[in-house]
């Protein structure tokens, strides 16, 4: 492993970069929210502090857990610094993309979810069963409708399934979501990528109010340092995944960053103006009109609208 390649998974665009830009977006969320309440909000640098403190805890392992429970976290985190590298080498570095790496990124961005269920249930506690049952039928809800959206932009690059060639293609022939299957695509992942972050109104599996946290409940210090840093880093992917492949024709600094901001701000108004949803009435919604607007999007793609 060359000396470039450490440096693109560990500083730029990998873990540093994202973990920093993720945590000043979860800075914005909280500064948002806090002025859509008529509250000041909390400083830019308070969810740096809160990870460092969290890192200086202690992790208390449950009696009965099993050793998953604390390999699951690093296992997550991993993941969503393997899906940073290559989105970031999409916008950043075009000629590092590699063929198939779409499918990559969809792969690794179900492991953190499935990270979270099965160190839940690692724990062996009711209420974080509880939170990693909601959390299995999130997934399997949100998925499909996902999935869908995706391959009608991979129709509309030409059957192009890397980053870097439908970066190319939107920036020979304009933005996907300049196009209407395009634009239905962009606002099922939209959703879809609301869901996967477990922000409301799907913060189904955590619900403070319902089941004191959920699948994170048995959690302290460093594996709730992870959590709480892969989550950060999660509101930095699913943006950046977004603006990729649908909004890839001007990707010049100023841009992303407007572009980053608008999706960030979108997320934060949805979570901020929607209750959170029954685990019910996510899956009736996802595999309901969910799918049929991203199955819509699929046959006007195909037929070259």
């Amino acid at each position: 492993m060359t000396v470039h390649t450490i440096f693109n998974y560990l500083i730029f665009p990998g873990f540093l970069f994202s973990a920093c830009i993720g945590l000043l977006a979860c800075w914005l969320d909280r500064k948002v929210t806090a002025r859509i309440q008529w509250r000041v909000g909390p400083p830019w640098y308070q969810n740096f502090v809160d990870i460092v403190k969290l890192l200086g805890k202690e992790t208390i392992v449950p009696e009965s857990a099993q050793a998953t429970f604390l390999l699951a976290p690093f296992v997550g985190l991993l993941s969503l610094v393997l899906v940073a590298t290559i989105t970031g080498n999409a916008i950043f570095f075009p000629a590092a993309s590699f063929s198939g790496d779409l499918i990559v990124v969809l792969y690794l961005l179900v492991i953190p979810a499935i990270a979270l269920i099965i160190g839940a249930s690692s724990s062996r506690n009711p209420l974080a069963s509880v939170g990693a049952s909601r959390e299995m039928k999130l997934v399997l809800s949100y998925e499909l409708p996902f999935l869908l959206s995706v391959i009608a932009i991979i129709i509309k690059s030409g059957g192009a399934i890397q980053l870097g060639q439908i970066v190319e293609h939107q920036k020979n022939f304009g933005a996907h979501i300049a196009s209407l299957p395009g634009a239905l695509g962009f606002f099922v992942a939209l959703l879809c990528a609301l869901a996967k972050l477990g922000t409301g109104p799907f913060d189904i599996a955590e619900a403070e109010q319902e089941i004191m946290g959920g699948t994170l409940i048995e959690y302290s210090g460093l594996p709730l340092a992870i959590f709480k840093l892969s989550k950060a880093i999660l509101l930095y992917v699913m943006p950046i995944l977004l603006i990729v492949l649908f909004l890839g024709k001007d990707l010049s600094a100023v841009f992303i960053l407007m572009k980053f901001v608008m999706i960030a701000v979108i997320f934060i108004l949805i979570k901020n103006t929607n209750p959170r949803l029954r685990i019910d009435q996510a899956m009736r919604f996802f595999w309901g009109p969910m799918t049929a607007v991203a199955a819509l999007a699929l046959v006007l793609a195909a037929a070259g609208f």
